[in-house]
């Protein structure tokens, strides 16, 4: 009989899970009796093809989505059914690339797919479970396009680009200026027509659940060309002042030419401004002001 139960009748029947515990036996004749208990387990395909104990691995003791955080102890549980208890293994499917270091902790390098072989007695089952890592921000790099070094009046953007899981946000310190137009995402900032209030140190600052991570650039705005545009200016004036002094010169030297001419009452022309009178053997001869006709 079954221990606690009722004895049983003598016969063949199906074996079920249900027939599965301890035993006792007892053995009586005129002179006594003897009791024997023994342990009985049910597994397997029972011998007339009922039942079955082979291994499964199911969604709730092997769930097929994993998030891990780096960092965290590295810890892959898979549990299975079965008679007699599966063992179960799981190994990352190869992908080309070197398997994730064997570390206490998680790194990125354990992200992937796995697959859990549950093996007992009766055979296996597989399971293929995907493992994401978080991690804070990290590798954070600004880049100024088209170079961080400006022209006055020409326009400039600063790229930010940060590894993270969840992707992360972006924020900015940078120089004020009214010039400044930010992208959607925040990833970048353009400046156009850049001025001296846009030179200075540009920090970006990647941000996510885990953490966050910062990278500085420094934008310097070139306005050399002002300086020689300047200097250009005081020596076109310096010129120009030289011009006007030699042509000056010229002109008082060249104004009063002498010459035959055709003139009507020289002494009284109001354009006969150098006009004098010498005496030759030809008569006389005005000296006038050169004027166009």
């Amino acid at each position: 009989a079954r221990d606690g139960g009722a004895p049983r009748a003598r016969g063949s029947r199906a074996i079920s899970r249900a027939d599965a515990g301890r035993y006792i036996c007892r053995a009586t004749n005129k002179h006594g009796s003897a009791v024997r208990s023994i342990v009985v387990t049910v597994e397997g395909q029972g011998c007339w093809g009922r039942g079955s104990d082979e291994p499964s691995i199911g969604e709730t003791g092997c769930p097929a989505q994993r998030l891990w955080v780096e960092g965290t102890p590295a810890e892959l549980a898979c549990a299975a059914s079965g008679n007699p208890p599966p063992h179960v293994a799981c190994a990352k499917l190869g992908d080309g690339q070197d398997p994730p270091p064997a570390s206490p902790n998680v790194t990125r390098a354990h992200a992937g797919t796995y697959q859990c072989r549950a093996t007992n007695t009766h055979g296996s089952a597989l399971r293929n479970v995907t493992v994401a890592v978080e991690y804070s921000p990290a590798a954070v790099s600004l880049r100024v396009l088209p170079s961080a070094n400006v022209s006055r009046g020409a326009s400039f953007s600063v790229e930010c680009r940060a590894e993270g899981l969840p992707t992360p946000t972006y924020g900015w310190a940078l120089p004020p200026a009214p010039n400044l137009r930010f992208a959607a995402d925040n990833r970048s900032v353009a400046v156009a027509s850049a001025a001296a209030a846009n030179r200075g140190l540009y920090t970006c600052t990647a941000t996510n659940r885990h953490g966050r991570r910062a990278g500085s650039v420094m934008v310097r705005v070139d306005e050399s060309w002002l300086v020689l545009l300047a200097s250009l200016g005081s020596l076109g004036a310096v010129t120009a002042v030289g011009l006007a002094a030699a042509g000056g010169y010229y002109l008082k030297s060249t104004a009063c030419k002498k010459g035959e001419y055709n003139v009507r009452d020289a002494e009284g022309s109001s354009e006969a401004a150098c006009l004098h009178r010498q005496r030759h053997d030809r008569g006389e001869v005005y000296g006038i002001q050169l004027t166009q006709p």
